[in-house]
């Protein structure tokens, strides 16, 4: 077989070959093995110039030239279709059909507690009342003997409170903040916080050794019961709308006098906690002048609020995690 049909079968061959690939890889397997710079079997064709004539060389290197330029045009054509057919391949095995329902996200929401406890904090703070944390393991100190708790009140009782040892236990009302403030701050003062409260009490549909109180207290010079009145008539009105308030006589070793606070509800009355005028006593011993300072506060139990306003029967539903009754919140 003389060079030059050694050349047309060879590239023929080359051509049926990058024709007949089916995928890229296929492709530049057929490119090395024809148009390889040391192996190629078409570029190894140049290597037979020097067994012609002198007169065919210059023709037959042009031919070699020729049919390699032919080639690599076809393997570039090749290359393209290759790529595209490859590129829809995958847009195909990737597509999304946007005609398909999604997958459905689950939202989360917030605790109907955490939503009251957060609508408290907005009123009183639209009132401007500052508010801060204070920590749930309390000093007896400062639950008990700066709020004029008597030696022999019962609430001292193991029984009756957590204690943790001699001189700490779970604080039994956010009152205890109230030596906090005032220890750091003189009049006039207008402070409140909100929190967790614990006693040791059996849990039934009306009471949890867990539970949540909001406490405010405000010094100043002049203020009366009348002051206390209308915070409190403000501050329900902001959570409850138009509601009448009723204050009835009570007693408790911090204040004096003491009022238990409540708002009509429906047909009845719901009784929301305990306020009062800060007592003397309390004022004195956190180097507060009496004479001329005077001061109103409450404690108020923010778990009966959302059992109220959404007819909840059963204060342990907030602590048991069941989704069918969070959901509705």
């Amino acid at each position: 077989m003389t060079p030059q049909e050694q050349l047309a079968q060879t590239a023929e061959e080359a051509s049926a070959a990058a024709r007949a690939a089916a995928s890229l890889a296929e492709l530049d397997a057929v490119e090395t093995e024809y148009l390889g710079r040391k192996s190629g079997r078409l570029t190894g064709l140049l290597r037979l110039v020097g067994s012609l004539p002198a007169e065919e060389r210059p023709i037959y290197g042009q031919a070699v030239n020729a049919r390699k330029d032919a080639l690599t045009s076809l393997m570039a054509e090749r290359r393209a279709a290759l790529a595209a057919g490859e590129r829809a391949a995958r847009l195909a095995a990737d597509a999304v059909d946007v005609t398909l329902p999604g997958t459905p996200q689950r939202l989360g929401g917030l605790h109907p507690l955490t939503r009251q406890m957060q609508a408290v904090k907005d009123a009183l703070i639209s009132m401007g009342y500052s508010f801060d944390e204070y920590p749930d393991i309390e000093d007896y100190y400062y639950n008990f003997e700066t709020l004029n708790y008597p030696p022999d009140h019962p609430a001292f009782d193991e029984q009756m409170s957590f204690y943790i040892d001699d001189c700490k236990l779970l604080r039994t009302q956010t009152t205890a903040f109230q030596a906090h403030v005032m220890e750091r701050q003189k009049p006039p003062i207008r402070a409140a916080t909100i929190g967790k409260c614990y006693r040791y009490e059996a849990l039934d549909a009306t009471h949890s050794h867990t539970f949540h109180q909001v406490d405010l207290v405000a010094v100043d010079e002049g203020l009366t019961l009348a002051d206390l009145k209308g915070t409190f008539a403000h501050f329900v009105r902001l959570l409850f709308g138009d509601v009448r308030v009723r204050f009835r006589p009570d007693f408790f070793p911090f204040v004096e006098p003491g009022v238990e606070v409540a708002i009509q509800w429906g047909s009845g009355w719901l009784e929301l906690g305990g306020a009062g005028m800060v007592h003397p006593n309390i004022l004195t011993s956190m180097g507060i002048d009496p004479e001329r300072y005077s001061g109103f506060a409450w404690g108020l139990g923010v778990d009966r609020m959302p059992m109220a306003k959404y007819g909840i029967d059963d204060i342990r539903l907030f602590a048991e995690n069941d989704l069918r009754f969070l959901r509705q919140f």
